[in-house]
């Protein structure tokens, strides 16, 4: 009789692009035979893949770590916080070997170490495509690592390092593949999107019978023709964004750009290192609308950063309305130790940032609702996330929604309705970011 696998369980906290590695780690193992579990007593260790951006990311992470360790005993640490190993070992020395963020090597050689395989199976089950965390239907693509940029209030270069981009055609062999599995959607993600290549000098790979550059424009018209949705994340609004909104209007790619503005008052932008010509981002965003009038703008902002007057966050207010931000997420500033925004002269009293954290949620939510009332008769493509049991009814999201972050239209049918099916709505009514539609005939 065959020796037990050896099981593994993943804990994954943070964003997306953690969540990326955390699958490629799980497919390594997988392919090696190791076994995977849904709980702390069926595995035999367990990975902890760490965030590390925030202090309130920090805490989490600690507190899941020592979770693992509570109801496991052997943990492996990987992820941003790794970075701050005697930050770790402080809170847990009993944590077993500690990895920085991507360093899928390093995880699996951890695993080798503490848990070595007992077998060398004959056949590895891996279903097409690698295995994913993410439902069957979606799937996030991660076209680079790092990031050029050097935000004040930002840590991720001095974790993750400059911008590394992949190869477009390894890029579009990935995406392929995941299509070919079954996913629907592919959600493409960086630190930086509209910045792909520009390490590469856009250098030209071959895919397929042709020459294809690992350039943003020339990545999303290839992966507009796999037959997914395409959904760009973590675009910074340089000019040549504009080529890309053109095939949105094509139908290429959904016509969604995420868009982390952070702010809009020139003073604010100039002191977190960023654009600060807000004329001409609204200019630009006018200029994309005229392109793709059904495109939505997701955007996430900062309030209460060192500095940032009554007169600043003002300027922010009526930037999200002018500039008609569909999608937004507000973060209170949060002093993070390393980032150079600790050092700027102005920090804001934690009651005035309370209070303009509500006030921006409160103008969102108007702008939201006007968005709703606008929607409300419309027929819309829209695919199916299954069925919710709190609302005894099949969620589905638009191309305005990305999954997780963005709004959901529920639906009535005493049909079954199959994850990733793409069905046309007729939205009836809603409120807030929920939705209610009927399929139409």
């Amino acid at each position: 009789m065959s020796a037990k696998a050896p099981t593994i369980g993943v804990v994954s906290l943070g964003c997306p692009k953690a969540l990326v590695d955390s699958e490629r780690i799980i497919t390594r193992l997988r392919s090696e035979g190791y076994q995977l579990s849904g709980s702390y007593e069926g595995a035999d260790l367990v990975v902890v893949n760490t965030c590390g951006f925030l202090d309130s990311a920090k805490a989490e992470s600690l507190d899941a770590i020592g979770e693992a360790i509570a109801e496991n005993g052997k943990v492996i640490v990987t992820g941003c916080l790794g970075k701050e190993e005697n930050l770790i070992r402080q809170a847990h020395p009993k944590v077993l070997e500690i990895t920085g963020p991507h360093q899928y090597e390093a995880v699996v050689g951890a695993v080798h170490t503490h848990l070595p395989q007992l077998h060398d199976p004959k056949i590895d089950l891996v279903p097409e495509g690698g295995f994913r965390l993410t439902p069957r239907h979606y799937a996030y693509l991660k076209i680079s690592e790092g990031c050029n940029n050097r935000c004040t209030f930002c840590i991720i270069p001095s974790i993750r390092g400059d911008l590394v981009s992949r190869r477009a055609n390894a890029v579009l062999k990935e995406a392929e593949g995941l299509v070919k599995a079954g996913v629907k959607e592919l959600l493409v993600i960086s630190q930086d999107t509209s910045a792909y290549g520009v390490d590469l000098k856009y250098a030209e790979s071959k895919w397929k019978d042709r020459m294809v550059r690992a350039k943003f424009y020339d990545l999303c018209k290839e992966l507009g023709d796999l037959g997914a949705w395409v959904r760009l994340h973590y675009v910074y609004p340089y000019p040549h964004v504009d080529e890309v909104v053109a095939l949105m209007a094509e139908g290429k790619v959904l016509p969604y750009l995420d868009i982390p503005f952070q702010h809009a008052s020139p003073n604010v932008l100039k002191a977190m290192r960023r654009p600060a010509n807000q004329d001409k981002v609204l200019d630009r965003i006018k200029a994309w609308r005229k392109i793709c009038p059904d495109l939505t703008i997701r955007s996430s902002f900062i309030v209460g950063f060192p500095g940032e007057t009554e007169d600043d966050f003002e300027t922010l207010l009526d930037f999200i309305e002018e500039a008609e931000i569909d999608r937004a997420g507000v973060f209170k500033y949060e002093n993070v130790d390393g980032a150079p925004s600790r050092d700027l002269p102005g920090h804001i009293d934690q009651d005035d940032v309370d209070e303009r954290y509500d006030r921006f949620m409160e103008a969102q939510t108007a702008l939201a609702h006007q968005r709703l009332q606008s929607m409300i008769g419309k027929t819309v493509d829209a695919i199916c996330d299954g069925w919710d049991e709190d609302a005894e009814a099949y969620a589905f999201r638009t191309k305005a929604d990305a999954p997780e972050i963005d709004g959901v239209t529920y639906v009535d049918s005493d049909d079954e309705i199959a994850e990733g099916t793409i069905c046309q709505l007729e939205i009836l009514g809603g409120e807030g970011h929920e939705m209610v539609g009927a399929l139409k005939d």
